[in-house]
């Protein structure tokens, strides 16, 4: 038994033997996965036949139930916390949050303001009086803004964050200490006279001019009022924070200010200070002890000398802090100025919203254009509104990237050419301009009254209905929108979606001859349905796959577009097969497309043989006639050539029909010859034995084209089913699946052309293994802002100078805090000795809240000591000491028992800090409640955020009552914190290295039973990536198995599902390395574009694949079937996804471009290239074995035409012919009708016969070779 030979080995006059008793049989082990898809394919048939019967009702509640999930859009949220989006649900981090949350709030202590300054010219150094001055110029234009919104004026002074602001008994000095306190403000400015400028609280004194901190000298003040007032208690609070005489006692930054004040150190020398010297360790606010600011909080880019004196630096950074929106509400709430105006939370957030983008307005434009230095401006606000902008749907990009999709095709327009015949089809330009829209220009035809480009104009618009019903579907379930969703999810299933359109808008117009018309949509179902059902539930799987990710942002966009692509599915195999099935009704009708209201049927012409040239010509019936004919006859010597009859192909004329195959093409030749005086055809067949195929056909006659289940098995034979007698120009004729049979095919499979394709895609997936180790993780803010931008402009030099950051670590509750302080101090100093932990001065202590408290006990301790010493304070008696030492006094009797709370024998006989420097765990809370309620400036330093928070409790020295003396104990803590800075963290494994380090010391003080975690943006952030790849590795191995096995059940060929699987692994890992060449760093985006990709490359390899399987003949035959078959839907499926993505690079986001544009790209180009040249080579070599098999038998009949009788006709490739015969070559289509499958819908009127070389049914317009007409008057 021999099998017919592979493609580039059939001679070129190679006949099959003429007998064989089984042309095409079912291969053994092949025929349940045969019957199982013919099954499924029966339902989809009787799906398409039931929608063509009701295609109005069909459409009618397809667009109300899509048009009903769409307005679920109005319920939509975009999510554009960051939090929300970007911390891993259900991690560690996760709870942690929701901990704080839980104790102290949704909102942080205060917000951040920037300014930060950088000269033009790049490394010069900053640290001038005149730098310094510009500076003050831009931070003095912020400071003054004021906004005026619900009828009052808000200025700093009213939104500023003001820390430990301390209550005093004294009613005047208390009013006067509200309004003069000054606001935090982090700025190298301070350690001038001139940083007493930027605070803008004044009080007023009768007989004293306004003041100022300009010229506010407290201990000058507090010596004027000390006649008139109490105030010790103020004086050691200002002595305790070192408060001196604030900002008057430093240099003037110019001293020949008129304003400088007399007691600043250069006031009389007028000498200009040195900048660099002052700024050498950092600046203090007006509390010395409290407000100290580092160095590298004030300055960028510093450099040194060996001794460690500061030298230069190239940046200057001032921070503003302001009130979170909570606590100005609660700062106003029922005070005079906001009792008229409704005073809520979301009027202070939208005060501060307002003051925050004016500041940055101004600030940025507070120096010349001219000048030397640049000043760079940023708010919380600003990332908001960044955020919000990144979020927002561009409507012009999703209306701009539709209408690309559908736009009007003018080339094609119904005009003749000059000089053609009335009626015509002639297309008035030869090819479609490239600027029209794509579906339209794909689904246009020659004829004008058989285009389909409203049913491209309708599938787009179809596929828009169906990813707004998606996404309402989204919004009705609770899955919140982000930028992801808004910006890159409309245009990704555009590309999608439109594929589909195209493949079944294809097959229904290159339906098999001889389809009833009451089967057309059911016939195209059953060829198209198995490939898109395959193709969509893949990406749906996909999808899904991706949302393992356990980030927000990117689970929701997963899911998502998991649910878009199933309303897009649901769309393309309900919906869109009643629009096909209106439009077969139109064209039946022979009206014009788009302007179906009018019609324009012209009977069909035959072309006059003066006018052929040899090569195929197309012709009205559904088949094709190609012709190699002498040199062209003379109209008046072929008066009958439109007059042919039917060609039976007598190959199959004794045959048994095959089971399981619908349709077989047979290509046979024959002579015609038309004798003037009958005025009909003669026809002439030659022997059986002496059929050859066409010898132009590379691919050869044994191309059988089964009705398989192929995604697109579109048959764009050339020259084949076409509805009108016109004349082809060559620009005509070729279309891609020509250029895939005749050219890229047969080259293709070359054995040299395999050898040099694997030895390519080998050394690109080597070249993308070496790229995967450049791949870096990461994704910084300055990835996301738009570049060109002030916002871009300043996150980068934040990056470069201030990379900064807020930390704390977090004490819970569930252990004794009284019992657990060398713990705690354990904790703190394994923490504190961290690389990327900035450590404070050597000469301050560390700012703990703990630390602070020790430190105050000791003080009043030692104040105690002093009047216990000198007799001021007595056993009975604190009224004579100091305000330290009687506070001490009233700590050391405290017992804790509620029986019997004091106890006057411990005044001596107890320390409030011993010898180990721990406090005695009975005081402990006792002495809490104390510190917080008398060195506030203390507690805000320490920034404790102690839940729950002690109660108030007033200190009166005077009041020795025994209620006085009890001091109510707080509560055990449940919430603390210690603040920390990180530094140098400049790469995503810095973060990594901190992070760990920092849980390292939480795991080791768990140990010692105290519960603590680290908190700050870097852990909300970074952490992820101490996971991602596992999650990425994790996702992509469960997907390839799902893809597999998903493949192996439709396909039910493991075999070729295996190879599916390896070509999508490559591609995955190409991307991935290309990703490590161009720059783009890992992040939770990319995983899940990454994880998509393997559902998207099904796109460009199961079409192939399955056209492979449904083919007989050698692996390279029927790989070039495939190929043929399937050519053209992939590359319009990835023109498609292109043109979807293109409105993305109009992004104004490079985050976007970079990171979904250019990826989605190089995808699709990787998909197109593993589709149409890997995956074919890979079949013709690996190839799993056809599911039906062409069987020959030995023939003892000679395989080459006899040699011709004398005087006789040539048959075969004889030149040599009489002038009144043509050769004719034609390719038929015979409708072949298997048993019934279950389910399968059987229209009661068809009555053909078990197969026909050509049906031609009335309703379709088609014709068989008969003659449609006289033949032409000739003149």
């Amino acid at each position: 038994m021999a099998g017919p030979p592979p493609l580039q080995e059939l001679p070129p006059v190679y006949t099959p033997p003429a007998r064989a008793a089984s042309p095409q049989i079912l291969a053994g082990s092949l025929k349940a996965p045969l019957w199982l898809r013919a099954y499924f394919q029966g339902l989809l048939f009787s799906l398409g036949c039931g929608i063509q019967r009701h295609c109005g009702k069909v459409l009618f509640l397809g667009l109300l139930a899509f048009g009903a999930l769409a307005l679920g859009l109005r319920v939509a949220i975009i999510e554009t916390d960051l939090e929300q989006l970007w911390v891993e649900v259900g991690s560690r981090v996760s709870q942690e949050l929701h901990y704080t949350k839980e104790k102290l709030g949704e909102e942080a202590a205060y917000t951040s303001q920037m300014l930060i300054q950088t000269p033009h010219q790049e490394g010069e150094n900053i640290l001038t009086p005149e730098a310094l001055g510009l500076h003050l110029q831009a931070a003095l234009a912020a400071s003054k803004v004021q906004v005026s919104l619900y009828g009052k004026s808000w200025d700093l002074n009213k939104i500023c964050y003001k820390s430990g602001i301390p209550l005093i008994e004294n009613g005047m000095i208390e009013r006067m200490i509200e309004k003069l306190f000054p606001c935090v403000i982090l700025t190298p400015l301070d350690c001038f006279w001139e940083g007493a400028k930027l605070q803008g609280g004044s009080a007023y004194l009768p007989g004293r001019p306004d003041i100022q901190w300009t010229n506010l000298d407290p201990e000058q003040l507090l010596k004027e009022l000390g006649p008139f007032a109490s105030l010790e208690g103020f004086r050691e609070l200002l002595d305790k924070a070192q408060v001196g005489q604030a900002y008057v006692g430093r240099p003037c930054l110019h001293p020949d200010d008129l304003h400088c004040p007399p007691t600043a150190p250069n006031h009389h020398s007028k000498q200009a200070p040195n900048v660099a010297q002052e700024l050498n360790g950092g600046c203090h606010g007006f509390s010395h002890k409290f407000m100290h600011w580092q160095e590298e909080l004030l300055l960028g880019g510093m450099a040194r000398d060996a001794q460690g004196q500061l030298l230069r630096a190239e940046a200057l950074q001032s921070t503003f802090l302001l009130m979170s929106p909570r606590q100005l509400y609660e700062h106003f709430r029922g005070d005079y100025q906001t009792h008229d105006i409704g005073w809520s939370e979301e009027q202070a957030g939208t005060v501060l919203r307002a003051w925050q983008r004016r500041f940055v307005q101004l600030a940025q434009e507070a120096l010349p254009q001219n000048s030397s230095q640049q000043i760079h401006a940023f708010s919380s606000t600003t990332l908001d509104d960044i955020l919000h902008a990144f979020s927002e749907v561009s409507a012009a990009r999703v209306v701009g990237g539709y209408l690309l999709m559908v736009g009007p095709a003018p080339g094609t327009l119904p005009h003749p050419l000059p000089g053609a015949q009335p009626g015509s089809c002639f297309p008035r330009l030869c090819p479609p301009s490239p600027q029209l829209a794509y579906a339209c220009v794909t689904m246009l035809r020659w004829d004008c009254a058989q285009s389909q480009g409203a049913v491209g104009l309708a599938g787009v618009l179809l596929v828009a209905l169906a990813v707004a019903s998606g996404l309402g579907l989204c919004a009705l379930l609770g899955i919140a929108f982000n930028a992801a969703t808004t910006q890159v999810l409309p245009f990704l299933a555009l590309g999608i979606g439109v594929d589909d359109i195209f493949l079944l808008a294809h097959a229904f117009t290159e339906a098999p001859p001889g389809t009833p018309l009451q089967e057309r949509t059911g016939e195209c179902l059953r060829r198209t349905g198995t490939s898109v059902a395959l193709t969509s539930i893949n990406h749906m799987v996909a999808f899904f796959m991706a949302a393992l990710v356990p980030i927000p942002a990117l689970r929701a966009f997963s899911l998502q577009a998991a649910i878009v692509v199933g309303c897009n599915f649901a769309a393309v195999m309900l919906v869109f097969p009643a629009v096909l099935s209106l439009d077969l009704h139109r064209r039946h009708c022979q009206r014009l497309d788009v302007l179906c209201c009018f019609s324009r049927y012209r009977p069909c012409i035959p072309t006059p043989p003066g006018l052929i040239s040899s090569g195929p010509i197309t012709s009205c019936p559904l088949t094709s006639i190609s012709t190699d004919l002498p040199p062209p006859l003379s109209a008046s010597s072929s008066p009958c050539s439109a007059r042919v009859i039917q060609i039976l192909p007598q190959e199959l004329g004794d045959r048994t029909v095959p089971v399981g195959i619908a349709h077989l093409t047979a290509t046979v030749q024959a002579f015609a010859h038309c004798e003037a005086s009958s005025q009909h055809v003669v026809t002439i067949l030659p022997p059986r034995a002496h059929l050859v195929p066409p010898p132009s056909d590379p691919l050869g006659s044994e191309l059988f084209s089964p009705g398989g289940s192929t995604r697109d098995l579109l048959g764009q034979e050339e020259g084949t089913r076409q509805k009108a007698t016109c004349n082809s120009l060559p620009c005509a004729r070729w279309n891609l699946a020509h250029f895939a049979r005749y050219h890229f095919a047969p080259l293709l499979l070359q054995s040299h052309s395999k050898a040099m394709v694997l030895v390519l895609f080998g050394a690109l997936l080597g070249l993308s293994l070496y790229g995967a180790t450049l791949v870096q993780d990461g994704l910084a803010l300055t990835d996301v802002v738009p570049r060109g931008t002030k916002e871009h402009a300043f996150l980068s030099a934040q990056l470069r100078y201030f990379s900064l950051y807020e930390v704390a670590l977090v004490t819970q509750g569930g252990f004794d805090y009284a019992h657990s302080q060398r713990a705690l101090f354990d904790l703190h100093q394994r923490f504190s000795s961290l690389k990327a932990v900035l450590p404070p001065p050597a000469t301050q202590a560390p700012r703990t809240w703990l630390h602070y408290y020790r430190n105050w006990l000791q003080g009043i301790q030692a104040a105690f000591d002093q009047d216990w010493a000198s007799g001021r304070i007595t056993r009975h008696s604190c009224r004579n000491g100091s305000e330290d030492g009687a506070l001490a006094y009233k700590l050391l009797i405290q017992t804790g028992d509620a029986q019997e709370p004091l106890d006057f024998s411990q005044l001596t006989t107890r320390k409030l800090v011993d010898k180990e420097g721990l406090i005695p765990p009975e005081l402990f809370y006792v002495g809490l409640t104390m510190w917080v309620s008398s060195d506030p400036l203390g507690l805000a330093a320490s920034q404790a955020n102690f839940y729950p928070p002690p109660p108030e409790w007033l200190h009166d020295k005077y009041d020795t009552t025994g209620e006085n003396l009890r001091i109510p104990a707080a509560q055990p803590l449940e919430f603390a914190q210690f603040p920390f800075l990180l530094h140098g963290l400049q790469k995503t494994a810095d973060f990594v290295e901190a992070i760990e380090g920092a849980r390292a010391a939480c795991t080791e003080a768990g140990r010692a039973g105290v519960r603590a975690y680290p908190s700050g943006s870097p852990f909300l952030f970074w952490e992820q990536y101490l996971g991602l790849r596992r999650y990425f590795l994790l996702a992509i191995c469960i997907l390839l198995v799902c893809t597999f096995l998903v493949c192996a059940l439709l396909l039910l060929n493991p075999w070729t599902a295996g190879l599916i699987v390896l070509v999508l692994a490559m591609m995955t890992v190409e991307l991935f390395g290309i990703m490590g060449f161009l720059g783009i760093k890992l992040s939770a985006i990319p995983v899940v574009i990454l994880v998509a990709s393997v559902g998207i490359g099904v796109e460009f390899t199961v079409h192939v694949a399955l056209g492979f399987l449904t083919t007989q003949g050698s692996r390279n035959l029927r790989a070039a079937c495939a190929l043929e078959h399937t050519f053209a839907p992939v590359t319009d499926g990835a023109v498609s996804t292109l043109l979807g993505l293109l409105m993305l690079a109009g992004s104004n986001f490079d985050f976007i471009i970079r990171y979904f544009f250019v990826v989605l790209t190089v995808l699709t180009l990787l998909g197109l290239l593993h589709g149409l040249m890997l995956l074919p080579v890979l079949l013709s070599i690996l190839g799993p074995p056809p599911e039906v098999v062409q069987i020959y038998k030995e023939s003892p009949e000679v395989l080459s035409p006899p040699a011709p009788r004398e005087g006789g006709l040539r048959w075969g490739l004889s030149p040599t012919l009489p002038q009144s015969f043509a050769r004719v070559t034609t390719s038929m289509t015979v409708a072949l009708h298997p048993p019934p499958l279950p389910g399968a819908y059987i229209h009661p009127a068809s009555d053909e016969p078990t197969w026909s070389p050509v049906a031609t049914p009335a309703a379709s317009g088609s014709n068989n070779l008969s003659s449609r007409g006289p033949c032409p008057a000739t003149g």
